[in-house]
């Protein structure tokens, strides 16, 4: 199905219902939940996934697994989608919170196909096949750290958020133990609490996430190394590397399908 939205196809009595999209740069798509899990893939563009704990930044060519009744809002940046609604009973071990994951480039296929299955497609034949095979391929996925988690202390939240406008690599927890009025140790101890990660460790993954954005808009490595406060492009790239894996620009352009190709099936 195309550019219809789920609320009118959750009756459907299928395990799973997939949906393509196509979202102007921009577009905002308000606080919401579904009663089925949702896996949401971009073909193209950049995606951002926000909920009460975190944000998540998803890269074209990639995925976010969003289990059911989560409430999520997503901004879309040149995105064509294609979303997986699958029923909870028949959820994959994809576990209780959204996550970014890695899509294979048979799984890449399958999303392609399944959005023009018919509705209630034949379990038993071909079309039941291709689904079980969907799922499967999910259970494979491997998690990207792409999440920026957010405190639920008010305070703490203020500045997480604040951050997450302007990252900075040049701040520290000294400057922010300082704001809140408490000791370094009583910051350090507070942060990984509500977090689950170091000061450094966050801050790191904030300007990812946030370089990840940028970069797909096709904005120059220098020029986002030095927003973001690093003191040269090769210090930022290698900061990115070892969180990532790879160099900023390598790491867009892997596991891309040749031009002409991602969205074969897209009309």
């Amino acid at each position: 199905m195309r550019n219809t939205s789920i609320d009118l196809l959750d009756p459907t009595p299928r395990a799973l219902v997939a949906i393509g999209s196509d979202y102007p740069h921009g577009h905002l798509l308000p606080s919401h939940r579904h009663r089925r899990a949702q896996l949401l893939y971009g073909a193209t563009g950049v995606m951002q996934v926000s909920t009460r704990d975190g944000r998540w930044v998803v890269p074209p060519q990639r995925a976010v697994w969003i289990p059911p009744q989560v409430n999520h809002e997503v901004l879309m940046l040149g995105v064509s989608t294609r979303s997986l609604y699958i029923e909870p009973e028949a959820m994959p071990a994809l576990g209780s919170e959204c996550q970014v994951i890695s899509v294979s480039p048979l799984m890449r296929q399958l999303l392609l196909e399944a959005v023009d299955l018919p509705l209630e497609y034949d379990e038993n034949g071909r079309d039941g096949a291709l689904v079980s095979l969907l799922l499967h391929e999910l259970t494979r996925a491997s998690h990207l750290p792409l999440h920026v988690p957010l405190p639920e202390s008010p305070p703490l939240l203020a500045l997480c958020q604040a951050f997450l406008q302007e990252p900075n690599a040049h701040q520290t927890p000294v400057a922010w133990a300082q704001h809140l009025h408490i000791s370094l140790r009583t910051f350090t101890r507070l942060f990984r609490q509500q977090t689950g990660m170091s000061f450094v460790q966050w801050r790191q993954r904030a300007c990812v996430v946030r370089a990840l954005t940028r970069l797909a808009a096709g904005e120059a490595v220098t020029r986002i190394a030095l927003d973001l406060g690093y003191d040269s492009p090769a210090a930022f790239s290698t900061m990115f590397r070892r969180i990532l894996g790879q160099a900023p620009t390598a790491y867009l352009a892997a596991e891309l399908p040749a031009p002409g190709k991602a969205l074969s099936r897209r009309h």
